[in-house]
């Protein structure tokens, strides 16, 4: 069920947003060449809760038989697409890392993620990304009270195929704001689930997970980190986003 967000809700909901970007603006400097991913996790986390808030992803329940999710940031570098758990790696120059992280800031919730590269950046790893990104713009574009959410999916697809690249379709975007994953879902491509009408007071997570190779990817052992079946590098860019009377109002940034 699709739970529209009054004023005061919405309001809840952007100050947690609000707290989310601080938090992304503080940890992004972080990420150069030396640091471990867990020590991403553990400045995150520290931000998140000095801040009064509770990170959202830490303890969260499996789908499976597997451990609830270990950390406050997701981690995912390289060939690693989302979900990447947090620990003794190191990044490297030229590597890629995906940042995903969610808050409960008084009850409202928050959800956006980042790609960010370590130079030197190969050409091709600067425009897997820029093309995420413009397909995250694109999407967010499409918003609009009385569009469909197949709008959104179309958006991202097109844009990302147009420029020869693989879109994931085993995840998708989603409803966020009274828990970290709600209806409806907004998956990165046109099929022929559920398709709802925009309203306002919707928020939503828009995220593009874009593959420099096919659309293939799998889950490890851990029963969390998902990589591309080939390989290839994957960018993840997302942002939480209010459905208004007249368009989208973008509630995150990094």
């Amino acid at each position: 069920m699709i739970r529209l967000k009054n004023e005061e809700q919405s309001a809840g909901i952007r100050k947690s947003c609000k707290l989310l970007s601080e938090m992304f603006a503080y940890i992004r400097q972080m990420v150069i060449p030396g640091i471990t991913t867990l020590e991403l996790d553990t400045k995150a986390q520290a931000f998140i809760e000095e801040h009064g808030g509770v990170p959202a992803f830490l303890g969260y329940p499996s789908s499976g038989d597997h451990m609830d999710f270990p950390a406050s940031l997701c981690t995912s570098v390289n060939d690693e697409v989302i979900h990447g758990i947090p620990g003794k790696r190191v990044l490297r120059p030229g590597d890629i890392i995906g940042l995903d992280c969610g808050i409960n800031l008084e009850g409202y919730f928050s959800d956006a993620a980042i790609t960010i590269a370590l130079p030197p950046v190969a050409p091709g790893t600067d425009r897997l990304l820029a093309v995420t990104r413009e397909c995250l713009d694109r999407a967010i574009a499409a918003v609009k009270p009385g569009g469909r959410i197949h709008d959104i999916s179309r958006a991202v697809y097109s844009h990302a195929k147009a420029n020869g690249y693989g879109v994931v379709r085993q995840y998708c975007g989603h409803g966020v704001g009274f828990a970290p994953h709600e209806d409806p879902q907004v998956p990165n491509y046109v099929g022929n689930g559920p398709n709802p009408r925009l309203r306002a007071g919707m928020v939503l997570a828009i995220e593009p997970m874009i593959n420099l190779g096919g659309d293939g990817v799998k889950e490890l052992d851990d029963g969390w980190t998902v990589v591309t079946s080939d390989k290839s590098l994957s960018a993840h860019f997302e942002h939480s986003v209010l459905v208004t009377e007249t368009g989208v109002e973008i509630l995150t940034y990094w």
